[in-house]
Parts: structure tokens; C-alpha cells; sequence
């Protein structure tokens, strides 16, 4: 598939959206009140949180009230239940546990692409954002990884402003070092290589959210998502330009990396019918990946807004 860039007069005319700032990221923190998280498949570590467990126990909230039974806890009888019916009764509650959340997020220049609103890149980071306020909203611990091809950089999951900022300010850092011309070091970082350190990083019960355009996944990838959903809850998000699904009317249009242009011919039935046989077989490839690691998959196109991507498609999931 064409790595289709901007051309270098174009970047120095380009609108906001090319690159994200810190203080983008930080507004999204409003808009992250109205955003949900999937709930839980499983059962995680039992500290306090604002995810119900299936475990009934002590706890904030309160369940319902059922006859005594030995054992139960005598601090928690329902006197007034009990008087009225003579029968002892106790209350059930159930026990909030902990979801931590850890956020992968692709900054690698495949992401460097956007044909009208936004950058693959900038929406990228503005999903990253949005998870990890929502994640604070709901008293859970984030951290993450933000990589590209000349590294990473991590951030450990922990309950605290100080410690989302962290996360935000590395998210700005990677996606404004991107940029037109620029070459992959030597030692190139891959998704695998994050998807290896994030197993390193995060505890059982933790919910993963992948977001990247996922364009050089492999039988690798495969391995490393299959190993995390074996003891955590994963969401694959997805970044996508429309002009990547489909090519644009048939004409001559000349691309540039920076350094070499490329003229795509879409006036040849053939081309136009090949590209979207590899879109097929990549889409498809894509959800046989997400179902074989019970995974949530959502896309996020660069022509709609972040916020109201992820806040409907998310509600549709959940």
C-alpha cells in the first residue's frame, strides 16, 4: 500500500490538524466525562475502583436484601427488613475492584497521513487522551506506551494527574518529532516490540487499548495480543483516512515521502480493483485478529471528530 504524505509546501501550510498540542489534549479531559469504558470480562485485582465484580462482598454499593444464611456477616442484617418480615435478612453489596488502564499508542510514520481533517497521527493521540481521562474520571490507574519507529517511552499505570500529564506530554512529544522525509532508524521499534513490553509492564484484570492503523501486523502480532487477553481485556483501535479505503476518482495523482514522488495511476480498472482487494483481505484480516484475541475492534476515520468517535462507538460495544 502507498505511503501517501504531504507534500513539504503543503506541511508549511498546513492547519493545526497535522500535529497535536499539549493543551488539545488537555481540553479533551471535559468531553472524556461523557465516554464509558467497556465493562469488564473478568474479574481484576481487588482494590477500589469504579467496576463492579461478580464477587458480592462489602462494599460502596449496595445490592439487594435476602434471607440470613450461616455465615453471613451479622454487621450487614437489615434490622428494619428483618422486624417487618420476623425473619432475619442481610444486605448484599456489591464490591468495586480495580480496572487499571494502559494505553499503546502507534506514532510510527505510517500514521503520518491525513487527506482533509486530521492526521492518522493526531487522531491517534487524541483517542490515547480520551481513554486515559476517562480512565481517571473513573478512579482507575493509568500508564502506557507511546512509540515510533526511533523508540518509546513508558509510563507506568498510577492514579494521579501528575502521572496522566506525563502520558499526555509524551503523546505530544513523539507525534510533533513526526515529520516528512524522516527515515526509520536502524533499530526500528515496532508495535510487536510495544505489544512485548506493555505484557512486561501491566498486572492481570488490566484493560489494553491499542490504538494504531495496525498496517504491519503479522503472525507476531497475532502471538503477543493472544498472550495479553489471556489475563486481560483488550480494545484494538483502529486510525483510518477514508482515502485509504478507497482510492480517490480516477485521475494522475503525484505523492511524495519528501524525498521521491510517485504518480498513482487510478484510471486502471486493474489498480483500482487490486487496491481494494487489499483492503478487503487487510479489514478482514484485521477482524479474524480481534475475535481470536476476544478483542473489542473500533475505527476511528480522520474525518470524524475523536471525541464523538470514541464515545458512540464505545457506547455500542459496552
Amino acid at each position: 500500500m502507498p505511503n501517501f504524505q504531504a507534500s513539504k509546501q503543503a506541511l508549511k501550510t498546513a492547519p493545526a490538524s497535522v500535529y497535536c498540542t499539549l493543551q488539545d489534549l488537555m481540553s479533551l479531559r471535559l468531553v472524556a466525562r461523557s465516554v464509558t469504558l467497556p465493562k469488564a470480562k473478568r474479574v481484576s485485582r481487588p482494590q477500589s475502583g469504579s467496576h463492579f465484580s461478580r464477587f458480592r462482598g462489602r462494599g460502596m454499593e449496595f445490592s439487594e436484601v435476602r434471607a440470613y444464611q450461616p455465615g453471613d456477616d451479622v454487621r450487614s442484617i437489615d434490622w428494619r427488613v428483618t422486624a417487618r418480615r420476623q425473619k432475619p435478612h442481610t444486605k448484599l453489596f456489591n464490591e468495586e475492584r480495580e480496572r487499571p488502564v494502559f494505553i499503546v499508542c502507534d506514532q510510527s510514520q505510517s500514521l503520518f497521513f491525513g487527506s482533509q481533517r486530521a492526521f492518522k497521527s493526531v487522531r491517534a493521540a487524541e483517542t490515547a487522551a480520551l481513554f486515559a481521562w476517562t480512565a481517571l474520571n473513573h478512579n482507575d490507574r493509568v500508564g502506557g506506551i507511546v512509540f515510533s519507529e526511533h523508540g518509546h517511552q513508558e509510563v507506568k499505570p498510577a492514579r494521579s494527574r501528575k502521572n496522566l500529564l506525563r502520558l499526555l506530554s509524551a503523546l505530544c512529544d513523539f507525534n510533533n518529532a513526526l515529520k516528512i522525509g524522516l527515515h526509520p532508524a536502524e533499530s526500528r521499534f515496532s508495535l510487536n516490540d510495544a505489544l512485548v513490553e506493555t505484557g512486561r509492564l501491566v498486572k492481570p484484570g488490566t484493560l489494553i487499548v491499542v490504538v494504531s492503523d495496525f498496517l504491519h501486523t503479522n503472525a507476531e502480532t497475532r502471538k503477543q495480543l493472544t498472550l495479553l487477553a489471556q489475563h486481560n481485556d483488550l480494545v484494538l483501535t483502529r486510525t483510518f483516512d477514508p482515502l485509504e479505503a478507497e482510492l480517490p476518482p480516477p485521475g494522475l495523482y503525484p505523492v511524495s515521502d519528501g524525498d521521491d514522488t510517485l504518480v498513482v495511476n487510478t484510471l486502471s480498472s486493474k489498480t483500482r480493483r487490486q487496491y481494494q482487494e487489499w483492503v478487503s483481505a487487510h479489514m478482514s484480516g484485521l477482524e479474524r485478529l480481534a475475535n481470536q484475541c476476544r478483542a473489542r475492534l473500533i475505527h476511528i476515520s480522520t474525518h470524524d471528530d475523536a471525541a464523538y468517535s470514541v464515545r458512540h462507538l464505545l457506547a455500542s460495544i459496552s
